[in-house]
């Protein structure tokens, strides 16, 4: 990790340095497996938090391979930086770590357990700690053998300042019923409730009834737990999607439904909460405008009107801002061609247009930690060519100081700028993506990559991207399209989704390649295509529906059959919704790459982790041996244990060295 710590006073006046950086890198002398060893080791700061004080600083970082490590810097002491814990188990990782108080820190690690039907469980645990190591401490109670299920919610954090309790914070516990036999000590008590819990010595006490149908509760910035959500399950366990929204007084212990709210004198049902606010007493909430999703403010004062706070006609806001321990509601964050803020709160819109105009190349600024008294903030900066900096802000000397960069090794190496574009899909529809071409290039005749982004329910945006930066270190123009089916555009553009409108989707990533090829950007016989997860199953649909317009295909962690994707869901609560949105008919089939293995022209590279919850890896050992029996040329590569993201150095290595090879002999570069 490396640390920077040089001041920059008078950045608002515009006269200030920056830490020297690191010389520049020669690109075009480094092998493949220099280049993928910088671009495939992860962030460099995976998490960060400050402390009450605004005197301390706490990050994740990654370690060898997978591990990661909890840093710890006191920005007025010369101690230096204090690694005081670490997560060396592969099916863990190690997530989040937040300040509870001045020297106590309460962290979460995620991971994945196997349950006796080989079905993967994803689950969380949180731990206490002292800012120097020492006094560990678990917070989740453990599960004894009596247990009726298996505790996969560890606890969240509800509020880290309850008013007037120093060290006293507010987590969620999951209770878990137990068996009576032969005993009369067993627990009783089901569903999501809320202990207050004291992060020094480990004394809790029930905030909250368990409640079995609560899915979360949110409090204000005081601490008082104001807001719960209860998800309705049918006869088979299943969520129906269908939820029940109730509010309280701080100080009061029932619970009233929210109902009758009204918008603009019309009634509505359909809204998301997601924040409390004290101050004047009311709720935010995501709901949807002409087809959009906007955020909306409902008093919580009986009245139930509603007024809009933020809304757009061309793109979903993406989501309310909090800041500081007590999560204050600050603004919001939507993106156009670029993502975008506005601030609620007028002194930090100032702050941050004034940061983004100081500092070199404009960069995106945001607000990612604050003290107590948000007198000290902690700010990241970033663009499509710079992978960020984390800096400290003090509002009372207007001095900036320089504290990480976000990855170590790309420092002052250069990058590709993302360009914002639009090309015609093959009904006329303007489709919008980024287009990144390799730094001094004139733009013509380049091997090529598609690049289609994950979800389907989601989208690319304009920043740093680092599988982007690889390919553009390669040589390659690559191409990121916002195809019909993303989100973030509406509902009209999100349409009926990528799996069940597979064809519009897929339809508008082959039009991006088409593209490409027509403005002379990328040569035809090299172009190529590269998708993780849904993105990999555009990557491999894309054969079937068009085998000649690709030369080589990287599909990482793929979907590769649809009815695999539904049946994958049938032990999990969330089924329904998975059924739901797959929907049935002929394009189940006519969508699943796997069952169409012969239609395929091109070479197919695939990866993926064995620990795969989101896309069984039995997709891509499905489809390696389809393509197999049907003697088309394929390559797979399987990581042990890893899930969705192969969240390990080693492999995001590997991974990219073999893709690098696979696409050089595939198309001749």
């Amino acid at each position: 990790m490396k640390f920077l710590a040089k001041s920059l006073t008078g950045v608002l006046a515009g006269a200030f340095c920056l830490a020297a950086p690191l010389a520049a890198q020669d690109t075009g002398a480094e092998d493949r497996r220099a280049v993928a060893e910088r671009f495939g080791v992860r962030s460099s700061v995976l998490d960060i938090s400050l402390s009450p004080s605004g005197s301390k600083i706490a990050w994740i970082a990654p370690g060898p391979n997978h591990t990661e490590v909890l840093n710890v810097f006191d920005l007025n002491s010369d101690a230096g930086i204090q690694r005081i814990a670490s997560n060396t188990e592969i099916n863990g990782d190690l997530d989040q770590c937040e300040w509870a108080t001045d020297t106590r820190l309460i962290c979460t690690i995620d991971g994945m357990a196997l349950n006796g039907d080989g079905n993967l469980i994803p689950y969380d645990r949180m731990f206490a700690i002292n800012s120097d190591g020492s006094d560990p401490l678990g917070v989740d109670r453990p599960q004894n053998s009596r247990a009726l299920a298996f505790n996969q919610n560890g606890g969240d954090i509800v509020a880290l300042d309850v008013e007037g309790e120093e060290g006293q914070i507010l987590i969620t516990r999951n209770w878990i019923p137990e068996s009576s036999v032969n005993t009369r000590l067993a627990n009783n008590k089901d569903g999501l409730g809320i202990e207050r819990f004291d992060v020094s010595n480990g004394r809790r006490k029930i905030e909250e009834q368990p409640d079995e149908r609560a899915s979360y509760y949110l409090a204000d910035e005081n601490g008082a737990v104001r807001f719960k959500s209860r998800s309705l399950v049918d006869s088979r366990g299943y969520l129906t999607g269908e939820r029940v929204r109730m509010v309280r007084d701080a100080g009061e212990s029932g619970w009233e439904r929210l109902e009758g709210v009204t918008l603009d004198g019309e009634a509505i049902e359909d809204f998301s909460p997601t924040a409390v606010d004290a101050a004047n007493n009311s709720l935010y909430a995501y709901y949807t405008i002409n087809g959009y999703r906007a955020v909306i403010r409902i008093p919580l004062d009986g009245s139930g009107v509603a007024e809009v706070m933020a809304s757009r006609d061309d793109v979903d806001v993406d989501r309310l801002l909090r800041i500081g321990r007590q999560r204050r509601v600050v603004g919001v964050s939507y993106a156009t061609e670029k993502f975008a803020i506005d601030y609620f709160d007028e002194e930090l819109a100032k702050l941050s247009s004034d940061l983004g105009a100081a500092l070199p190349n404009q960069p995106l600024v945001s607000i990612a930690g604050a003290s107590a008294d948000e007198r000290h903030l902690l700010i990241i900066a970033s663009s499509d060519t710079d992978p960020g900096t984390v800096y400290l802000y003090n509002k009372d000397t207007r001095q900036l100081e320089v504290l990480l960069s976000m990855r170590d090794a790309l420092v002052d190496r250069p990058m590709g700028q993302m360009q914002p574009i639009t090309f015609p899909a093959a009904d006329g529809t303007q489709i919008p993506g980024y287009l990144t071409l390799p730094p001094g290039s004139d733009g013509k005749n380049l091997p090529g990559v598609v690049l289609p982004h994950g979800g389907p329910a989601a989208r690319d945006y304009w920043g740093f991207d680092w599988l982007v930066q690889f390919f553009i270190s390669r040589g390659y123009a690559v191409l990121q399209p916002n195809y019909r089916g993303s989100s973030g555009y509406g509902e009209a553009w999100f349409g009926r989704n990528g799996y069940q409108a597979w064809d519009v989707a897929i339809g508008d990533v082959n039009d991006a390649g088409r593209w490409l090829v027509s403005e002379g950007i990328a040569n035809a016989d090299q172009l190529a295509i590269v998708g993780w997860s849904y993105g990999g199953y555009a990557a491999l649909q894309s054969q079937v529906v068009a085998p000649d317009l690709y030369n080589a295909v990287v599909a990482i962690a793929p979907v590769t059959d649809l009815e695999f994707l539904r049946e994958d869901a049938r032990a999990y609560t969330n089924f329904r919704f998975r059924d739901e949105q797959l929907g049935s008919g002929p394009h189940i089939a006519a969508g699943s790459p796997k069952r169409h293995a012969e239609s395929f022209a091109a070479p197919v590279a695939l990866f993926h982790g064995t620990h795969d919850v989101n896309v069984r890896v039995k997709h891509s050992r499905a489809m390696a041996d389809a393509l197999k029996d049907a003697g088309k040329p394929v390559t797979y590569v399987e990581f042990d244990d890893l899930q969705h993201d192969l969240g390990d150095n080693k492999a995001r290595i590997e991974m990219l060295e073999a893709i690098d090879l696979f696409l050089s002999e595939s198309l001749g570069g």
